[in-house]
């Protein structure tokens, strides 16, 4: 499988900072591979979202380098390519909306790339039907539910055809219906087409979904792997402000106490089959 973006010891400050403030990214090494999708996770503060805005050149390396299938976000000269292969979904999705018509404002993006009417008209019901919104493509989008709304700001993404799509913090302005709606559209997207998923979240059962989970804090990758393995490491987790999926806080105490279980029990029904053995 081919690498779609790769940092290799980037470091990142922000201009405006005070001298001697540390960095805001520090040495960051990471491949991700195309087709795959990665959570990355931590708390407020850990860089996850700068690292976010580095994946299509929002922001670039103040030391250090970051590729995007071979394009160095550095050079000016890319910045059209690169934003044209990682697309990129906000917090809020009010702040996305720019038409009154779902499918026009889904049509947005292809409009301004300078997109045969045609091949927008083809890319705008593709898109739509790839979120499950085809059915409300003449409906207002403001009066859409939080999670439609999401679907609909992911359809503007894909409706201009990128590889990758980077979702910064897209479920934490969304209630859980909302948020459920979001992630399964990107594992739908993941699974059934192949798209390159980037999830920047602080929410557990998240990150649990994802096939490989990054953990950041203090602006350095502290973990990497699949979940399963990395909530594993409860201790050093919680060391750094974070949790553990409640199946995992349950087992991981049930351990302490004697038990011998397994961690990596995720969903709620591992966890129900792991406590039903205890039970025989």
């Amino acid at each position: 499988m081919s690498t779609i973006i790769k940092a290799e010891n980037l470091t990142f400050s922000y201009p405006d900072e005070p001298a001697g403030h540390p960095p805001v990214l520090k040495d960051i090494n990471l491949e991700i591979e195309s087709g795959s999708f990665v959570a990355i996770l931590g708390h407020n503060g850990s860089g996850k979202s700068t690292l976010a805005k580095h994946l299509n050149a929002l922001l670039t390396p103040t030391e250090g380098k970051l590729w995007v299938d071979g394009l160095d976000t550095s050079d000016p000269e890319n910045l059209l390519d690169i934003r044209g292969k990682v697309g990129m979904v906000f917090q809020n999705p009010d702040n996305q909306i720019v038409a009154s018509v779902v499918e026009e404002d889904v049509a947005f993006g292809p409009e301004n790339m300078g997109v045969p009417p045609a091949e927008i008209r083809e890319r705008v019901d593709t898109a739509l039907n790839m979120v499950g919104m085809y059915e409300l493509r003449s409906h207002s989008p403001h009066l859409l539910s939080g999670g439609q709304k999401q679907r609909v700001a992911i359809a503007g993404t894909i409706a201009m055809m990128p590889r990758c799509i980077v979702l910064d913090e897209a479920t934490a302005m969304l209630d859980p219906v909302g948020r459920r709606e979001t992630v399964d559209t990107i594992r739908h997207l993941n699974e059934n087409y192949g798209m390159t998923v980037v999830l920047i979240t602080h929410h557990m059962d998240e990150a649990a979904q994802a096939q490989r989970l990054v953990v950041m804090a203090d602006g350095r990758i502290i973990d990497d792997g699949p979940p399963r393995e990395v909530f594993q490491h409860v201790d050093t987790l919680r060391s750094s402000g974070l949790s553990v999926p409640e199946t995992v806080s349950l087992l991981y105490e049930l351990r302490r106490e004697g038990l011998d279980v397994p961690l990596d029990a995720l969903s709620d029904e591992e966890c129900a089959a792991v406590l039903a053995g205890l039970l025989k």
